[in-house]
């Protein structure tokens, strides 16, 4: 994971640069306060107060490097986890601090702004840390862990299929297992055939070296409440025998974004120490092409029982997914969570920024879509309408893995992993795009967490 210091740190009256936090409403009130010089500065830079605007004013004596800075935010009495990472990104090494109040949750973009992904390329001229004061000394740790499972997903959906394979994800999980006191197991080869079969047919093409596998981490006491976290591992995803073409194919190295999600959530999980028993699954796979490649018009068997007819090779998360929620219920979870990059049609609904949540209980949707938008990770969702189930009938096995009119893209997909859920089981599923195709503040383009905040709190808010 990208080595990124610890940017937010306890105010014990260290020195430190000032920083004033103005709206465009405000500023010319604000204004009134400055000296001359201060204001000709700001008005030289044509700083208003707007949004993500960021002006260098000259200080007084006592302060740290002879300047302020002050920063434009949409509302200044109401900080948002973003407001200040535009600042973060553009001001020089130092330490600041802001004029009064407290960054509150634009804590957690002002460490999230500083990530850089610098495995294969260096930046030119890196510009040292900016470390930002608070007196919240308690809320320090929870946005710092919120940052680091930021980053650990950016890490792994930005780095390229090559180095992402099944075998690395294994080893991802295996560092958190480590890191936590819990216990890994992993199920490849021959044993894969037989007890995910699914899993095992859409990874069989890739080289030995990718090989296919069903990664299980648990931890926690047995007598806790079980909460289950499944991630989409597919590690690249060519289509298979219905390939995609050669733009759809450019991001699939991304495709495990949901397997990175569920290992950040797992990890917040155990570094809080939350009383429960955790289960962590993640179908790993590279959905390749070869000699032994599953083909259109087989039929899979699965963990569940259940014969699945291919309709289309290039729905294949949905497959693995089916063999990995079908081993998750089996602990008879109080709350089941999926992540994927399941489906193109929940990004023509919904575009990159929202990941599309479905559920079976209106409470628990109810509860993720609160938690994702009192920390600035908004999801919206769709329908898993009784009515769309027959578009996955089949003349010759139990369910199809495709359908075939076009509708409700997003919908169908998670009705067929339905199937796989245990019957009662509290289930939310995420089809996330675990990627960010434009700058944003504190965003950078490439992979990103996209419903991985909301999941998180909503937790804390259930079982912290």
């Amino acid at each position: 994971m990208s080595e990124t210091p610890d940017l937010i740190q306890p105010d014990r009256g260290q020195e430190a640069i000032t920083v004033h936090l103005v709206d465009k409403p405000g500023f010319a009130a604000w204004a009134k306060g400055l000296s001359a010089p201060q204001r000709a500065a700001l008005a030289a830079q044509r700083f208003e107060g707007a949004a993500n605007q960021v002006g260098i004013v000259p200080g007084g004596a006592r302060d740290a490097d002879g300047w302020q800075a002050a920063a434009g935010v949409a509302k200044a009495g109401a900080l948002t986890s973003w407001c200040l990472a535009r600042l973060a990104e553009v001001l020089p090494a130092g330490t600041y601090r802001l004029a009064e109040g407290a960054p509150g949750a634009a804590l957690h973009g002002w460490q999230a702004a500083q990530y850089a992904f610098t495995r294969y390329r260096k930046p030119e001229n890196p510009v040292g840390p900016r470390v930002l004061l608070t007196g919240e000394a308690k809320a320090i740790a929870p946005a710092l862990a919120e940052a680091a499972a930021l980053t650990l997903v950016r890490d792994l959906v930005n780095t390229p299929a090559e180095d992402m394979g099944p075998a690395v994800l294994e080893a991802e999980a295996e560092k958190l297992a480590k890191a936590h006191g819990a216990a890994i197991e992993v199920v490849r080869g021959d044993a894969l055939a037989r007890d995910y079969p699914m899993i095992h047919a859409v990874g069989r093409a890739a080289a030995r070296s990718h090989a296919p596998r069903l990664i299980h981490l648990s931890w926690g006491k047995p007598e806790d409440p079980v909460l289950a976290v499944v991630g989409k591992g597919v590690c690249f995803d060519s289509g298979g025998l219905d390939l995609k073409t050669a733009a759809g194919m450019l991001l699939m190295k991304k495709d495990m974004g949901g397997a990175a999600h569920a290992l950040a959530l797992a990890g917040l999980v155990m570094g809080a120490g939350l009383k429960l028993r955790l289960h962590c699954l993640v179908p790993a796979a590279e959905n390749a092409i070869g000699g032994n490649a599953f083909r259109p018009g087989d039929i899979l068997k699965s963990r569940k029982g259940l014969s699945v007819e291919i309709g289309n090779t290039d729905a294949e998360g949905r497959l693995v997914l089916g063999d990995a929620l079908a081993r998750a219920s089996e602990e008879k979870p109080e709350l089941l969570i999926d992540f994927a990059t399941l489906t193109g049609a929940a990004r023509i609904a919904l575009g990159p920024d929202l990941p599309a949540l479905m559920a079976r209980r209106d409470e628990t949707a109810e509860a993720l879509i609160a938690a994702g938008r009192a920390h600035d990770d908004p999801v919206w969702r769709l329908p898993l309408h009784d009515g769309y189930r027959e578009y996955l009938n089949s003349d010759i096995a139990d369910i199809g893995n495709a359908h075939a009119n076009g509708f409700a893209g997003a919908s169908v997909a998670a009705l067929f992993l339905d199937r796989f859920v245990g019957e009662g089981i509290d289930w939310a599923h995420f089809d996330t795009f675990a990627w960010r195709p434009v700058v944003k503040p504190g965003r950078p383009r490439g992979g990103d967490a996209l419903g991985l905040r909301a999941a998180w709190h909503m937790i804390l808010a259930r079982f912290g």
